[in-house]
């Protein structure tokens, strides 16, 4: 019999946090998370929980924990995309229906009894983050900040009658040795007409973040699922990244000093990730130094263009820019992820300097 408990005390989170660590033990493309930043992620420092309600769940049986999830309502969706929707999100479960059913009906109790219409995840935390679950390209471990899990989700998923939502891509690119010359001829043209592009400025790292956050929240705000950055939000995300940012690979668009677009690709931290298994220590920091220079893999976050700047060359002359500095860094391969499925005019881009789909997501809904 499965038994489901809400976390309630440190050890209970401690539990929920580090479940991964015994379920993926075995698995070679598992990448934990460091345990310490899940602690602060899960805590009053996340802004997230300032307009969100989240509550965490423990599947045991036989006395063994056996999968965890948790229930979000997220006020700022519910008022953007004037929806009753709430959430699941860090969804693990042994390869176990009965766990997993339990979990995703304490889950749906909760959503029901505050008045949400509809579950959908899932999502850890929104759309801003990790979100989805790994349905194609089980053949290789997760790029930097994108979700990893075994096949037989699916199944659990499909079993529970979840609904496809929403189809995520990813693309991966062999760097070649150099650039379409249609991408030269059209960045070209951004350039004649005062386009400029520029590498952010670690000294000034807040204030080109918050010029990334006028941007991203311009380019995407149609998009599905899509929610606002706060600026709480945002110095929380910068401080989390701006270990692992490389200037010339992150860039702004400008025109008459106006910031118009945004190009943000970090290297694979995961492969360092991989190494320090969860654990912060003088040995961790230590292999974190040496395998950090082994990273030849690179993760396009974020490519965006505010709307009235669109089709008119200023993602070529991004991806000009950023390609040199892809060039001088020696790296191999660059993920562009995550793509929505109907985004057509980013998924010719990326086809036309050679991208292929590797790995797709997918976020699942079910009516309460």
């Amino acid at each position: 019999m499965t038994e489901v408990i809400e976390v309630t005390s440190g050890k209970d989170l401690n539990d929920f946090i580090t479940f991964p660590l015994t379920l993926y033990s075995r698995d070679p493309f598992y990448v934990p998370p460091l345990i310490r930043e899940m602690q602060k992620h899960f805590s009053q420092k996340n802004p997230f929980f300032h307009h969100a309600h989240v509550r965490y769940f423990i599947a045991k049986k036989n006395g063994e924990i056996r999968g965890r999830v948790v229930s979000l309502i997220n006020k700022r969706h519910i008022e953007y995309h004037k929806e009753n929707t709430g959430f699941f999100g860090f969804f693990e479960s042994a390869d176990d229906y009965e766990t997993a059913s339990a979990l995703l009906d304490r889950v749906s109790d909760v959503l029901k009894r505050e008045g949400m219409d509809i579950m959908r995840g899932p999502m850890s935390f929104s759309t801003n983050e990790e979100c989805g679950l790994l349905i194609d390209g089980f053949h290789s471990h997760p790029i930097l900040m994108t979700p990893y899990n075994p096949p037989y989700y699916i199944d659990l998923m499909k079993r529970y009658q979840l609904q496809k939502a929403k189809d995520l891509y990813a693309y991966i690119l062999d760097i070649p040795d150099e650039l379409p010359q249609k991408i030269h001829r059209v960045a070209d043209i951004a350039a004649k007409t005062g386009v400029t592009v520029r590498p952010v400025n670690k000294k000034h790292f807040d204030r080109d973040m918050f010029i990334f956050k006028d941007v991203y929240n311009s380019a995407w705000e149609k998009n599905w699922g899509f929610i606002p950055l706060t600026d709480e939000e945002l110095i929380y995300l910068s401080n989390n990244l701006k270990p692992v940012v490389v200037p010339e690979l992150t860039l702004i668009a400008e025109k008459n000093a106006e910031p118009i677009g945004f190009m943000g690709i970090l290297p694979d931290f995961n492969v360092v990730l991989k190494h320090m298994k969860g654990k912060l220590n003088p040995i961790s920091i230590l292999k974190a130094f040496y395998y950090s220079k082994k990273i030849k893999d690179l993760r396009v976050l974020l490519l965006g263009i505010k709307n009235e700047y669109r089709n008119k060359g200023i993602d070529a002359l991004l991806l000009r820019e950023a390609f040199k500095g892809v060039k001088r860094g020696g790296y191999k391969r660059v993920e562009f992820s995550w793509i929505l499925e109907d985004n057509l005019p980013v998924q010719r881009l990326i086809g036309f300097v050679g991208g292929r789909l590797y790995k797709k997501y997918r976020i699942y809904e079910k009516r309460l």
